[in-house]
């Protein structure tokens, strides 16, 4: 399908998988024609979508917390916190288990109802299982969803994080295969995918999504949905994020990419992944009001929420208050 002006939800192709019917299958050449909506056009498609599942004034806030930063043996262009980059990360050891149940103690009084925890690691060793499932079960104690972003995993570990009462496994695909090696050469796509199955035939909640603003193309940035609405199923949790771009990593001095092509991202992922959690992610220190306010409009329904994104700077919670309050948002609450 090529027409810029519908796109037919109904004539998209359908696959069965051997637990029944999966979501509709989208090719690159559909998701790029959504792209290629007018733009107003394009929102109101989302909109509806969004408004089909979601309460539309409702956003989950989340935090996130580096509790193993830098010394990543990673060389993905986009990060500070690889030890093949001079990004100024200094490489720390993995956190004390009550600072951790400390920041997400804080982080419910704040308003969030998802606690996120990243590990700069290519992959937890074994000696770092116990410490890690040790975090989840504390900070699930507390009432908040959790989620851990620690690398590539094996089968056993992703069973020991469900065991544990992991909510939701973060492993971004990043980009399209097709731009995928500009960007990293220390781990293939394909061993993106097999994390995620470990993570999924675990049990655990998918949390998968990727940055756009690294220099793709229109149709690469398309290709990417496409990858991410094709997993059977598609992810529970996917994060868009605009490339924040630091001193001393590759795509330092990359063309940023144009404010409403971000939003058409959010709001492409939005009706490809009707269901999803779209997560308003990195980028967004440097996104004005009024984008942001896009972007919800869009179908974006959490956003990471405190002073800092693992080693990135994020708008702080007053700001985030306040901008809810003019728009007539209201934050998830806690089930």
């Amino acid at each position: 399908m090529t027409t810029t002006s519908t796109v037919s939800l109904s004539s998209l192709r359908s696959t069965t998988s051997r637990t029944g019917p999966s979501p509709e299958r989208w090719r690159v050449a559909d998701v790029e024609a959504l792209f290629a909506l007018p733009f107003m056009d394009l929102l109101f498609r989302a909109q509806q979508v969004h408004r089909a599942h979601f309460d539309a004034n409702e956003v989950q806030l989340s935090t996130l917390l580096s509790i193993k930063t830098g010394g990543c043996a990673e060389d993905c262009g986009y990060c500070p916190q690889s030890a093949h980059h001079d990004a100024g990360v200094e490489a720390g050891k993995l956190m004390p288990l009550r600072e951790v149940v400390d920041a997400a103690q804080a982080a419910k009084a704040q308003g969030a109802t998802r606690f996120c925890m990243g590990a700069a690691w290519r992959s937890p060793k074994a000696r770092d299982m116990e410490r890690v499932t040790d975090m989840v079960r504390e900070v699930r104690a507390l009432g908040l969803e959790t989620c851990m972003t620690l690398g590539m995993l094996e089968a056993e570990q992703a069973r020991a994080l469900k065991d544990a009462g992991l909510d939701y496994y973060n492993h971004n695909l990043d980009s399209a295969p097709e731009f995928y090696g500009n960007i990293i050469g220390t781990r293939t796509y394909q061993d993106r995918l097999d994390t995620l199955a470990h993570v999924r035939d675990a049990g655990i909640h998918v949390c998968c999504g990727g940055i756009v603003g690294m220099g793709e193309s229109r149709v690469e940035r398309a290709g990417l949905i496409a990858q991410l609405a094709n997993l059977d199923p598609y992810p529970e949790s996917v994060p868009i994020n605009n490339l924040v771009q630091v001193a001393g990593t590759p795509l330092a001095g990359t063309e940023p990419i144009d404010p409403f092509e971000f939003v058409r991202s959010i709001a492409v992922a939005r009706i490809a992944m009707p269901t999803t959690m779209v997560r308003l992610s990195a980028g967004r220190e440097q996104m004005d009001e009024a984008l942001q306010a896009l972007c919800f409009a869009a179908g974006a329904n959490s956003i990471f929420y405190g002073d800092k994104l693992l080693t990135t700077s994020n708008p702080q919670a007053e700001r985030d208050r306040a901008l809810f309050e003019r728009l007539g948002l209201k934050a998830k609450r806690l089930q």
